[in-house]
């Protein structure tokens, strides 16, 4: 099997889809690959947000910590999902812990890198604010969700 370009493994990933080949181009020369073993983090909450992943295979739980109750799994990513948009908006710090649950590969990309490419093309801009606005619309639906199972109706369980 082949080993793909970045180009190449940007260009199938969900996150990107439709984009033509420079807004991929542009994309892609912010990306690079890793590989995290399963329990290691991708990002602890409070750090600086200059980072932000896109999974092609593993799992990654999403988590808070909750006083006197530890780590909270608030949710937990498959292959394709973004892991991380506070890279976009200051101060650029995670609002969460990103952990593998196994061995995850994922695209990793420079958000500093994306942000400047972002002011350099407004269009890009736009297109990606977008598409991670519909992530963070995504995440606080199903966080909604949780919430109202968790504090529903007693007489509803």
């Amino acid at each position: 099997m082949a080993m793909r370009t970045i180009d190449q493994l940007v260009a199938e990933l969900p996150a990107f889809a439709g984009l033509g080949p420079a807004q991929l181009d542009l994309i892609a020369g912010c990306g690079g690959n890793r590989v995290f073993a399963a329990g290691e983090y991708l990002a602890r909450e409070g750090d600086p947000a200059d980072t932000f992943f896109v999974l092609r295979a593993g799992r990654v739980a999403l988590e808070i910590d909750a006083p006197g109750r530890g780590a909270l799994m608030i949710a937990t990513l498959g292959e394709g999902a973004v892991v991380g948009w506070s890279w976009l908006f200051p101060p650029y710090r995670w609002s969460f812990d990103a952990r593998a649950l196994e061995q995850t590969r994922v695209v990793a990309f420079d958000g500093a890198c994306l942000r400047g490419k972002c002011e350099d093309d407004k269009a890009l801009g736009y297109t990606l604010m977008q598409r991670f606005a519909a992530v963070m619309l995504e995440r606080l639906q199903a966080t909604r969700l949780q919430l109202l199972d968790v504090y529903g109706e007693p007489a509803a369980r």
